[in-house]
């Protein structure tokens, strides 16, 4: 609690006056604040500019770790399925998308996706329609709509590093689908943890060949042989057109 003292000091310099004392910080002259702590606390009007400053942002921010810790924790072996949230139902991959999903909850793991539309709508169905944990991280953007009917354990966060760290947690396989700059950046926060050693060892599955040759070729061709990144683990990154093969891979890998 912070209090007032006088400060007398005989050594040569100025007089700075009292000295307040806020928890471990002290403050003399034009540095002591015109209110307290305490009174601040306490008064029920003033500025409410305090709700979107740093520091209140910190507490909303370990809320949602918090309650993502809380909803997951008991959550058993899990793999998440990343994919474009503009694919329709139509699609052949979002027909492999459900298949995956169904086949990875009947092995008696949860399926996590982000819970939108499109690929993540397709792998939740799937686990659901077989009984299993449909988990769907979802993120609050303008055009979203909520999390898809086919969740029975979902989430909703604000900020998008949080929800990453629910993905990075507590899945220990990745399948990643055709997507756009989301998918692109979930797989390549992926494959950065993993490959700094910043993340457990975890498979990654790249479904659909065809779509992701041409930035795979860039990335050997290119960005590997001028030595900016090692040479990805044949082990742990797999592209494949097979949906049994996808979670066939997952499997073997699981904890």
């Amino acid at each position: 609690m912070a209090d007032m003292v006088d400060n007398h000091n005989d050594d040569e310099g100025p007089d700075l006056g009292r000295t307040y004392h806020s928890g471990p910080v002290i403050m003399r002259g034009p540095m002591i604040p015109e209110a307290d702590a305490n009174a601040g606390l306490l008064s029920s009007g003033g500025d409410t500019d305090w709700l979107h400053m740093d520091p209140w942002r910190v507490l909303r921010i370990q809320a949602e770790f918090v309650d993502g810790f809380g909803a997951l924790a008991e959550l058993g072996p899990a793999a998440a399925i990343f994919g474009s949230a503009r694919i329709g139902r139509e699609d052949p991959n979002y027909a492999a998308a459900r298949k995956m999903g169904g086949d990875l909850a009947k092995a008696g793991m949860a399926v996590i996706t982000g819970g939108g539309p499109g690929i993540m709508e397709a792998a939740n169905k799937g686990a659901a329609e077989v009984g299993g944990k449909s988990v769907g991280l979802g993120i609050e953007l303008p055009m979203e709509q909520g999390l898809n009917r086919w969740v029975n354990l979902g989430i909703t966060f604000r900020y998008f590093f949080v929800r990453k760290m629910m993905f990075m947690k507590y899945s220990s396989g990745i399948i990643v689908c055709p997507g756009g700059f989301g998918t692109l950046d979930e797989m390549f926060e992926v494959l950065t943890l993993v490959q700094t050693h910043k993340a457990p060892s975890m498979p990654i599955v790249l479904f659909d060949r065809v779509y992701w040759q041409g930035l795979f070729d860039w990335m050997s061709d290119t960005v590997q042989q001028r030595g900016m990144i090692s040479e990805l683990d044949p082990d742990l990154v797999i592209r494949t057109d097979d949906p049994d093969e996808a979670v066939e891979v997952i499997l073997r890998h699981r904890d």
